[in-house]
């Protein structure tokens, strides 16, 4: 083959690679704008989620196949299950309830470093985290937030799929549980580490009942499981650098919408927001975490306050006060394990596969 002929190949290969790069944003950007308006006009419990979930298929999932749809149908029936658990008065006994607790988030981390389980982990360590705190304030409420919970994570996936109806992957295989695949002596040895780093600060919400601790239960559900492997405390450093920016932008976008407060501006400047990130995340991949953190806690910030009085307040101020408190939390809990010579903390061979 002549050098020429190379040329073109590798200039042809170069513009696919560049046109499904520029679909995916696109999928992304359009995706999550259609999650927030909905979000936003319809208004139901823990809607603020939906953009999140949505934001979380689109960018780690890129094919669409049934297997999520059977994810996301498990998933809503064990969170109405736990709604229902606790609305009968199981959250009326703090220490059972603590310790299912922590057994259910064992076993979310461990299900969510299986690709095949990653949806239903998600959506089942938000469930178990919020819906306890939540039955202990109004037990009455809680097969709501299940229910709600649940409607988010359907629309969620019902946009990933349309998007991927509208605007496909190019790639004709299914190979979203062929990733790299962990044993399951790893995959216990990094829940007990992320359960270990997570669960104090969330006995600590539950004990003391500090009602704007749903923004730090979420960011705990969404980053404890990523801080625990090698060189945790500069990803953990990183995290809170994402999080930080995150809350910039959230009080920036606050600003415009205190100018213009429409449902038509909130979801075109959501849709700007989405479109520079998600070019950061797919062209960057090895800045992609920071770039996804950022946008999930704007996301985070931005829909608890709209949902609760729409404006910013002391609330807001008080909820980006515990996110940075836990973000700070969290690189201490990192260097401190790192540090410790515990046998159940060491683990060799931490990287074979499975067999």
């Amino acid at each position: 083959m002549s050098d020429s002929s190379i040329d073109e190949a590798q200039s042809v290969a170069t513009s696919e690679l560049s046109d499904a790069t520029q679909t995916r944003i696109l999928r992304f950007t359009i995706g999550i704008a259609l999650a927030t308006f909905l979000a936003a006009w319809i208004d139901w419990p823990l809607a603020f989620v939906a953009p999140i979930f949505t934001a979380k298929f689109l960018f780690e999932k890129r094919v669409l196949h049934i297997d999520i749809v059977y994810e996301l149908l498990l998933a809503m029936i064990v969170t109405v299950a736990i709604g229902v658990v606790l609305s009968v008065g199981f959250a009326q006994y703090p220490i059972p309830m603590l310790l299912s607790v922590a057994a259910l988030m064992l076993v979310g981390y461990y299900l969510f470093l299986n690709p095949k389980w990653n949806l239903f982990a998600t959506i089942l360590l938000m469930s178990t985290l919020m819906l306890p705190f939540m039955a202990i304030q109004s037990t009455g409420t809680t097969i709501f937030l299940a229910v709600g919970l649940s409607l988010s994570g359907a629309i969620s996936v019902a946009i990933f799929a349309l998007m991927h109806v509208y605007l496909p992957e190019r790639e004709e295989t299914y190979q979203s549980h062929k990733a790299v695949e962990l044993s399951d002596s790893f995959r216990w040895f990094s829940a007990v580490r992320a359960l270990i780093m997570a669960f104090p600060v969330v006995c600590v919400f539950f004990v003391f009942q500090i009602s704007e601790a749903l923004l730090s239960m979420i960011f705990i559900a969404l980053l404890s499981l990523m801080i625990t492997g090698e060189k945790s405390v500069k990803l953990s450093v990183f995290l809170l650098i994402s999080n930080a920016i995150g809350g910039v932008i959230a009080i920036i976008v606050f600003g415009f919408l205190a100018l213009v407060p429409n449902i038509g501006f909130y979801t075109l400047f959501i849709a700007l927001l989405a479109i520079f990130l998600g070019q950061k995340m797919y062209t960057e991949s090895a800045k992609a975490p920071i770039y996804a953190t950022a946008l999930n806690t704007a996301l985070v910030l931005i829909g608890t306050t709209l949902m609760s009085s729409g404006v910013i307040d002391e609330k807001m101020w008080i909820r980006l006060g515990l996110l940075a408190l836990v973000a700070v939390y969290m690189v201490v809990a990192a260097f401190f394990i790192e540090t410790r010579q515990w046998k159940v903390l060491q683990f060799k061979g931490q990287m074979m596969a499975s067999k």
